[in-house]
């Protein structure tokens, strides 16, 4: 490279000039094809050749918000993953969780991650709540093109507000459709094929102000629920012990709840199902 087009000190100007908080902006200047709705892709539908992941569940408690997801990952009728991490932290105090197909989802969560990290450096402040749901969103809206050829993404955020007003509650919830549509949910939301169950489940089960033990109950039955009635749900396997991944999201953090600590509350919930059955069979 010459000097005029990589600068004095062997950078190209992109990396030089302040293009603004955002690392999927420069990145769409510097490197536009590594943005993942930046790329070619065939003309030929792709949904049933790339594995998808499903379900997704988000609650709020008394202190802040709760996100759970299942393991399974399939490909058409096939499985093609039992043990996918489909939850991540996204920084200090927000959870994502992805639903649609896996690869380019976990690659957008990756970039996310990045960015909200590359605003904090930048402007040397958290981004708020609602700034991070809408920098998502836009992320969300760029991969479209994907979308329409059944690369669909569709996450779930949710995070503690460090700026919620008193006596509001500082756990919320953020779903999106492909088009990057944002929507704050209330009390608690789902995404993935078996959304729907989920969802009839937490009408049972939620309420408001729930202590964290009952709402993490409330999260890992409704995910169970949705793996009674959806194939693409992986239920709980106690002989390959994989059980939900869960998080919680309070203000101390965003901390990964021990797999001993779930796998607790999905035996707990087998067990009383189970001894129902057996009294009504007596």
């Amino acid at each position: 490279m010459s000097e005029s087009s990589t600068g004095r000190s062997g950078f190209p100007p992109a990396y030089l000039d302040r293009v603004g908080s955002s690392f999927t902006d420069f990145l769409g200047l510097a490197a536009p094809d590594l943005l993942p709705g930046r790329r070619t892709l065939p003309a030929a539908p792709l949904g049933e050749l790339a594995p998808h992941g499903t379900t997704i569940v988000a609650v709020t408690y008394e202190g802040g918000v709760l996100m759970g997801g299942d393991r399974r990952a399939t490909m058409g009728n096939l499985i093609s993953s039992r043990d996918i991490e489909k939850v991540y932290a996204a920084d200090s105090y927000s959870v994502i969780g992805i639903a649609g197909a896996a690869g380019i989802a976990i690659e957008m969560v990756r970039l996310y991650q990045v960015e909200l990290e590359h605003y904090e450096k930048i402007e040397g402040v958290t981004m708020s709540l609602d700034g991070k749901a809408n920098r998502l969103a836009g992320m969300i809206r760029g991969n479209l093109g994907a979308a329409m050829q059944g690369l669909a993404v569709v996450p779930l955020f949710a995070g503690y507000d460090l700026d919620a007003a008193e006596g509001a509650s500082p756990g919320r919830i953020f779903s999106y459709d492909v088009t990057g549509g944002n929507y704050e949910e209330r009390g608690y939301a789902s995404v993935g094929s078996g959304s729907l169950f989920a969802r009839n489940s937490l009408k049972k089960t939620w309420r408001t102000g729930l202590p964290a033990d009952a709402a993490t109950r409330s999260l890992v039955e409704s995910l169970y629920d949705a793996a009674d009635d959806d194939s693409a749900t992986g239920g709980p396997d106690p002989v390959r012990r994989l059980y939900p991944i869960v998080y919680r999201v309070d203000a101390e953090g965003a901390v990964r709840l021990p797999d001993a600590e779930v796998a607790a509350v999905a035996e707990t919930i087998i067990a009383d199902r189970s001894a129902g059955n057996e009294a009504r069979e007596v």
